[in-house]
Protein backbone atom coordinates (compact mmCIF):
# COMPACT_ATOMS: atom_id res chain seq x y z
CA UNK A 1 0.00 0.00 0.00
CA UNK A 2 1.48 3.38 -1.06
CA UNK A 3 1.02 6.44 1.08
CA UNK A 4 -0.20 9.67 -0.48
CA UNK A 5 2.26 12.56 -0.58
CA UNK A 6 1.43 15.47 1.76
CA UNK A 7 -0.78 18.14 0.13
CA UNK A 8 0.93 21.22 -1.27
CA UNK A 9 0.28 24.23 0.98
CA UNK A 10 -0.55 27.51 -0.72
CA UNK A 11 -2.79 30.51 -0.05
CA UNK A 12 -5.81 28.94 -1.74
CA UNK A 13 -5.99 25.94 0.61
CA UNK A 14 -4.96 27.41 3.98
CA UNK A 15 -7.62 26.78 6.62
CA UNK A 16 -7.61 27.21 10.42
CA UNK A 17 -7.33 24.00 12.45
CA UNK A 18 -10.59 22.19 13.06
CA UNK A 19 -12.28 23.58 16.19
CA UNK A 20 -9.88 26.51 16.58
CA UNK A 21 -12.39 29.11 15.37
CA UNK A 22 -15.86 29.79 16.77
CA UNK A 23 -18.79 30.76 14.60
CA UNK A 24 -19.94 34.37 15.07
CA UNK A 25 -23.09 34.64 17.22
CA UNK A 26 -25.91 35.88 14.96
CA UNK A 27 -28.23 38.10 16.98
CA UNK A 28 -31.80 39.18 16.32
CA UNK A 29 -32.48 36.65 13.53
CA UNK A 30 -35.70 35.12 14.78
CA UNK A 31 -36.77 32.97 17.73
CA UNK A 32 -35.55 29.77 16.11
CA UNK A 33 -31.94 30.95 16.28
CA UNK A 34 -32.08 31.13 20.07
CA UNK A 35 -30.91 34.73 19.89
CA UNK A 36 -34.06 36.44 18.64
CA UNK A 37 -36.41 39.02 20.23
CA UNK A 38 -34.10 40.85 22.69
CA UNK A 39 -30.95 39.54 20.95
CA UNK A 40 -29.21 38.59 24.25
CA UNK A 41 -29.48 42.16 25.59
CA UNK A 42 -31.95 41.37 28.37
CA UNK A 43 -35.21 43.29 28.84
CA UNK A 44 -35.26 47.05 29.37
CA UNK A 45 -32.71 49.60 30.43
CA UNK A 46 -29.67 51.45 29.14
CA UNK A 47 -27.84 48.26 28.15
CA UNK A 48 -30.66 47.14 25.86
CA UNK A 49 -30.70 50.35 23.82
CA UNK A 50 -28.62 51.09 20.76
CA UNK A 51 -25.54 53.19 21.44
CA UNK A 52 -25.37 51.94 25.03
CA UNK A 53 -21.58 51.98 25.30
CA UNK A 54 -20.65 54.20 28.22
CA UNK A 55 -17.40 56.08 28.40
CA UNK A 56 -14.54 54.55 30.37
CA UNK A 57 -14.88 55.23 34.08
CA UNK A 58 -18.62 56.03 33.88
CA UNK A 59 -20.30 55.36 37.23
CA UNK A 60 -23.99 55.70 36.45
CA UNK A 61 -24.18 59.45 36.92
CA UNK A 62 -22.13 59.48 40.12
CA UNK A 63 -19.06 61.70 39.95
CA UNK A 64 -16.37 59.37 38.51
CA UNK A 65 -13.34 58.45 40.58
CA UNK A 66 -11.04 60.20 38.14
CA UNK A 67 -12.82 63.50 38.81
CA UNK A 68 -13.36 62.91 42.57
CA UNK A 69 -9.63 62.55 43.24
CA UNK A 70 -7.65 65.82 43.11
CA UNK A 71 -4.84 66.33 40.62
CA UNK A 72 -1.42 66.29 42.28
CA UNK A 73 2.19 66.77 41.43
CA UNK A 74 4.29 68.73 39.02
CA UNK A 75 4.88 67.84 35.39
CA UNK A 76 7.77 69.43 33.56
CA UNK A 77 7.45 67.38 30.35
CA UNK A 78 7.12 70.49 28.17
CA UNK A 79 10.65 71.60 29.06
CA UNK A 80 12.30 68.15 29.11
CA UNK A 81 15.32 67.80 26.86
CA UNK A 82 15.83 64.45 25.17
CA UNK A 83 19.34 63.25 24.41
CA UNK A 84 20.74 60.98 21.75
CA UNK A 85 23.43 59.17 23.73
CA UNK A 86 26.72 58.13 22.08
CA UNK A 87 29.37 56.21 24.01
CA UNK A 88 33.13 56.50 23.52
CA UNK A 89 33.34 52.85 22.42
CA UNK A 90 30.99 53.62 19.50
CA UNK A 91 33.11 56.61 18.46
CA UNK A 92 36.29 54.52 18.77
CA UNK A 93 34.85 51.81 16.52
CA UNK A 94 33.42 54.11 13.79
CA UNK A 95 35.97 56.92 13.38
CA UNK A 96 39.65 57.14 12.40
CA UNK A 97 42.28 59.19 14.21
CA UNK A 98 42.06 62.88 13.21
CA UNK A 99 38.37 62.71 12.18
CA UNK A 100 35.77 65.23 13.28
CA UNK A 101 32.87 63.70 15.20
CA UNK A 102 29.72 65.83 15.04
CA UNK A 103 25.95 65.18 14.92
CA UNK A 104 25.86 65.34 11.10
CA UNK A 105 28.60 62.70 10.67
CA UNK A 106 27.07 60.51 13.40
CA UNK A 107 23.77 60.49 11.49
CA UNK A 108 25.51 59.81 8.16
CA UNK A 109 27.17 56.71 9.62
CA UNK A 110 23.85 55.44 11.07
CA UNK A 111 24.89 55.86 14.69
CA UNK A 112 22.09 58.36 15.37
CA UNK A 113 18.52 58.19 14.16
CA UNK A 114 17.33 60.95 11.84
CA UNK A 115 15.89 63.86 13.81
CA UNK A 116 17.04 66.75 15.88
CA UNK A 117 17.78 65.22 19.29
CA UNK A 118 20.72 66.79 21.12
CA UNK A 119 23.86 64.61 21.23
CA UNK A 120 25.48 63.68 24.54
CA UNK A 121 28.78 61.84 24.76
CA UNK A 122 29.12 59.31 27.59
CA UNK A 123 32.28 57.61 28.83
CA UNK A 124 31.47 53.92 28.35
CA UNK A 125 34.43 52.24 26.67
CA UNK A 126 37.95 53.48 25.95
CA UNK A 127 39.13 56.11 23.48
CA UNK A 128 42.63 55.85 22.02
CA UNK A 129 42.31 58.08 18.92
CA UNK A 130 42.70 61.86 18.85
CA UNK A 131 39.38 63.18 17.54
CA UNK A 132 37.73 66.58 17.27
CA UNK A 133 34.40 65.94 18.98
CA UNK A 134 31.47 68.35 18.68
CA UNK A 135 28.41 67.59 20.80
CA UNK A 136 25.68 69.35 22.76
CA UNK A 137 26.88 67.81 26.04
CA UNK A 138 29.39 65.35 27.44
CA UNK A 139 29.88 63.72 30.80
CA UNK A 140 32.91 64.83 32.83
CA UNK A 141 34.57 61.42 32.40
CA UNK A 142 33.98 61.54 28.63
CA UNK A 143 35.54 65.02 28.44
CA UNK A 144 38.60 63.82 30.33
CA UNK A 145 38.94 60.73 28.10
CA UNK A 146 38.72 62.77 24.87
CA UNK A 147 41.36 65.27 26.05
CA UNK A 148 43.60 62.49 27.44
CA UNK A 149 43.54 60.77 24.02
CA UNK A 150 44.80 64.01 22.45
CA UNK A 151 41.47 65.16 21.02
CA UNK A 152 39.37 68.29 21.44
CA UNK A 153 35.81 68.77 22.61
CA UNK A 154 33.53 71.58 21.45
CA UNK A 155 30.16 72.00 23.17
CA UNK A 156 27.43 73.06 20.71
CA UNK A 157 24.51 75.30 21.65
Amino acid sequence: MTSKPPPVVNLSNLRPAKGSRHRRKLLGRGEGSGHGQTATRGMKGQGSRSGDTRMMGFEGGQMPLLRRVPKRGFNNAVFRRSWAVVNLETIEKNFQSGDTVDPVRLRQRGILRPGGAAVKILAQGRLTKNLAVEAHAASRQAQEAIIKAGGTLKILK
